[in-house]
């Protein structure tokens, strides 16, 4: 089986400019808490990183999501459980 991602729809779109909404009607998505399956491409890529503040992308099987910041592309590498690094704040204590 190909690799896939799946996208569960987390915010509403009200407000959202309309080649946002039409974004998410072209994932698949509906409604907020609704989850589909796409493969994972570099298309869909583009269209998660247009819409990635309303919704929560992660692989089958994974408990936690990828952690896409707005305007960031899935990878396939997963982020750490630690979270960023916040070095400068250690340093100045």
């Amino acid at each position: 089986m190909a690799d896939v991602i799946e996208i569960t729809q987390v915010r509403s779109p009200i407000g959202a400019p309309q080649s946002q909404r039409r974004t998410l009607r072209a994932l698949g998505l509906r409604r907020i808490h609704q989850t589909v399956t796409q493969a994972d491409r570099p298309e869909i890529h583009g269209m998660l990183a247009k819409v990635a503040h309303l919704i929560e992308v992660r692989r089958p099987g994974d408990d936690a999501p990828m952690g896409l910041e707005p305007g960031q592309e899935p990878s396939a590498d997963e982020p750490s459980a630690d979270g960023p690094s916040n070095d400068h704040e250690e340093a100045a204590s």
